[in-house]
């Protein structure tokens, strides 16, 4: 089993940014797909984007804004959500999700199995 675990999050002021990152725990993300999810308060859990480890293809969500970017390492090890140009609409909860498989794209939070445990990020203006 995979246990994403993210860190990088943080309290910012508008324009900043941010790089998050989900790291495989110990293990590696061979062979899985990797999404990042958003929660706003009192919101449903959104995909933001994702990457398949089997492919090297990455998709997102067309609600998610352009100023974020998904990348990795070359260790299979960790995912990277970059941030630029932070609004406070995009304060939140970021998590990080795992899933074994081939099928990608995964958009949709059921299709994970593995969740971290989340990171706050906070933008104020």
């Amino acid at each position: 089993q995979i246990q994403p675990v993210e860190s990088g999050g943080g309290s910012v002021q508008t324009g900043g940014s941010l790089r998050l990152s989900c790291s495989a725990s110990g293990r590696t993300f061979s062979g899985s797909v990797v999404g990042w999810f958003y929660q706003a308060p009192g919101k449903e859990r959104e995909f933001l984007a994702g990457f398949s480890w089997v492919s090297g293809l990455t998709w997102r969500a067309d609600s998610a804004p352009e100023r974020f970017t998904i990348s990795r390492d070359n260790t299979e090890t960790t995912v990277f959500l970059q941030m630029n140009s932070l609004q406070p609409e995009d304060t939140g909860v970021y998590f990080c999700a795992a899933s074994y498989g081939l099928q990608w794209p995964k958009v949709q939070a059921h299709e994970y199995e593995f969740w971290g445990q989340g990171t706050q990020v906070t933008v104020s203006s």
